[in-house]
């Protein structure tokens, strides 16, 4: 699998955003920065004459503006504004301007290491706010207290709405060692939180053994080192004779493709098809397996309605060739797939250029995958992130048919 380890890395960007600085969150990225100045600079004027009529409408602006606006013009964030506005036109809620200011911050999230308050967090567009998903572990959120559900909805005395998700979480992020305040609001009582930044380590491979040495492999992202630390684990857990695993994909939000083809690289056989990529014109690549397989005990894997993309990749070449017991709910349903392209001045374009086929080309986007056996958690449970063991009827369907193998 060393063959993909370059720098075409997918990276997922669901709803969901980690504050430290995380963003979906929200989940795969393909993070193709081939795209030199001097080959952007010949597509762009060799595309520029498509572009004259919003030219010339955009020059009729800026007349009015430079004749009549009374107050001072930021020349820098006009044209940020104009770019924004320009891309958000094409509708599609995964592709986005990032601008130079933010590179940075955007291109560490694929090592999972972060400075900040240790959450991650989605738009609600229920109630239109901000809802913390889950505090990391050890983070300063939980440290301090923050729950699964609790709404976010100031900064540092600022009021953010959720459609503000990304102001939100720019105000957040900072300097490792500084403040801030938080606010939230956790049923209808209202809460604050100062909190110390912090470089906090995310989405940790965290695993136990059960019941009839059945071992038990959970994580919320495919950060760069996840494959890694996944085998790890699974070494460890191996060593103390697990006879079955169980791999909890619930609320994962995706992230580095390539991550997640080195898992399915530990399990399907040598030279089958993981996936295949398709692109606007129709051309396709298949990614395939490369290596024997490493685990050859029954797994069940665990889905759920945030279960996405990378999550989806690996859950839908495990079900499709058999190799795994797919329990829970239908996952989310993104099949498509974001490249990241460095721009001349050191902005980014992160857009949507290719959807993916499970093994079987079944798609996927907007679909999702049903799972074989499916099972809800109770109605006692009010968060799916937050579950009891005791209630976890998912997890014990889980159990039950690997105690039948």
């Amino acid at each position: 699998m060393e063959e993909r380890k370059k720098i075409k890395t997918y990276k997922i960007v669901m709803l969901v955003v980690l504050v430290a600085f995380v963003t979906f969150l929200l989940t795969s990225i393909g993070m193709y920065q081939y795209f030199t100045h001097d080959g952007f600079g010949k597509q762009l004027v060799a595309k520029s004459q498509k572009n004259e009529e919003i030219l010339e409408a955009l020059n009729q602006y800026r007349y009015i503006i430079d004749t009549n606006y009374l107050g001072e013009i930021d020349e820098g964030k006009l044209k940020e504004g104009a770019i924004k506005g320009y891309i958000a036109g094409l509708g599609d809620e995964y592709t986005e301007y990032i601008s130079k200011e933010d590179m940075e911050d955007y291109m560490a999230e694929t090592t999972g290491n972060f400075v900040g308050i240790g959450v991650y967090m989605v738009q609600n567009t229920e109630v239109n706010k901000i809802m913390v998903l889950a505090p990391i572990k050890g983070g300063p959120a939980e440290k301090a207290g923050m729950q699964p559900g609790d709404y976010i909805i100031s900064v540092d005395g600022v009021g953010y709405s959720g459609e503000q998700m990304t102001e939100a979480s720019n105000k957040i992020k900072g300097e490792e060692g500084t403040t801030v305040k938080i606010e939230v609001l956790r049923d209808s009582e209202t809460l604050t939180f100062e909190l110390k930044r912090e470089n906090v380590k995310v989405n940790p491979v965290e695993g136990e053994i059960l019941e009839n040495n059945i071992g038990y492999i959970a994580f919320s992202s495919f950060d760069e080192g996840t494959s890694e630390e996944f085998k790890t684990k699974y070494e460890e857990l191996q060593a103390k004779g697990i006879k079955s695993l169980i791999i909890d994909l619930r609320n994962n939000g995706g992230g580095i493709v390539d991550e997640a083809l080195e898992i399915a690289n530990f399990i399907l056989d040598k030279n089958s098809v993981i996936l295949y990529e398709v692109d606007k014109n129709n051309n396709e690549t298949e990614e395939k397996t490369t290596d024997d397989p490493i685990i050859n005990i029954p797994i069940v894997l665990l889905t759920n309605e945030n279960t996405a993309s990378s999550s989806e990749i690996l859950a839908g070449a495990l079900k499709d060739y058999k190799k795994a017991t797919i329990v829970g709910e239908k996952t989310y349903g993104k099949g498509v797939i974001q490249r990241l392209l460095t721009l001349p001045d050191g902005s980014g374009l992160k857009i949507t250029s290719e959807k993916y086929l499970t093994p079987n080309r079944t798609e996927i986007n907007k679909i999702g995958i049903e799972p074989d056996e499916k099972v809800e958690l109770p109605e006692t449970v009010t968060n799916v992130l937050s579950v009891e063991r005791s209630e976890d009827t998912q997890l014990q369907k889980a159990i039950e048919i690997l105690n039948q193998k």
